[in-house]
């Protein structure tokens, strides 16, 4: 199996995957929703199901296009063994990051996983950019999701009586 058919079916199994078993299991559907408002699980189905056509599309582009000459990706000469740890890493701050949502809830959760993430890329150098876009974006999302769309997040048992 060739990298980008294989690079088809990941993308396509992890929005299949988060479509149908993480969306229907984490974001409630509530039995009545007011006026124009959108359910609460539409953007992530949304989000998830144009992955899973991006997935598909990059799968068949793959099988119907003959296999281009792949050059060498460029590394910071870690060896396989450690670019796995990293790998095994971001899987296991993603399960923190799913673990830590009903107990913080959405927002600091993901300003929590942001962080990381940033840090595990190893830049350090940019002081300014890392807390604006670990903070200050997490924050500023919320808000336009939830004024403008209408959208509700989960709320944390610990970060419920402050708002958030």
């Amino acid at each position: 199996m060739s990298k980008p058919v294989l690079r088809g079916l990941v993308i396509a199994a992890f929005f299949a995957l988060t479509a149908f078993a993480l969306v229907p299991t984490f974001v409630p559907r509530p039995a009545f929703i007011p006026g124009f408002a959108p359910p609460p699980d539409m953007w992530p189905r949304t989000v998830s199901l144009i992955g899973i056509a991006l997935g598909l599309l990059a799968l068949c582009l793959a099988l119907t296009r003959p296999a281009a000459e792949e050059e060498p990706v460029e590394t910071d000469g870690s060896s396989p063994w450690r670019m796995g740890l990293r790998f095994a890493g971001l899987v296991g701050v993603f399960g923190l990051f799913l673990a830590m949502i009903p107990s913080l809830g959405f927002l600091l959760s993901t300003m929590a996983l942001t962080l990381v993430v940033v840090l595990m890329t190893g830049e350090r150098d940019h002081k300014l950019w890392i807390f604006l876009l670990s903070f200050v974006g997490p924050g500023l999302l919320l808000l336009f999701f939830t004024y403008s769309l209408g959208t509700q997040f989960p709320k944390g048992a610990l970060t419920k009586p402050f708002g958030f």
